[in-house]
């Protein structure tokens, strides 16, 4: 089990990124939350599997149809992995 904490940079707000990024995380089995940054950046936290995890990073570099991702930065972090995947 590992967690990731990410960014995700350019057109991700207003787009339905996040309730995305949850539906994606539920079908990977991943844990933990996407919240709108006050930058205009989301703030994604995803645990799980290393393989799964690995995946919904992979499809966060793409998103939903609306939006338009610049950039996406992920670290490993050390922290106790939620129960579920939750929107902010």
């Amino acid at each position: 089990m590992i967690c990731m904490h990410c960014y995700v940079s350019g057109r991700v707000q207003g787009v339905f990124f996040r309730a995305s990024a949850r539906h994606e995380a539920e079908r990977l089995g991943i844990t933990g939350y996407a919240r709108n940054s006050s930058d205009g950046r989301l703030e994604i936290l995803a645990c799980g599997p290393k393989g799964q995890v690995d995946d919904f990073c992979a499809w966060l570099s793409q998103g939903p149809a609306n939006a338009e991702v610049s950039n996406v930065s992920c670290q490993p972090v050390d922290t106790v992995p939620p129960r579920d995947f939750s929107i902010g």
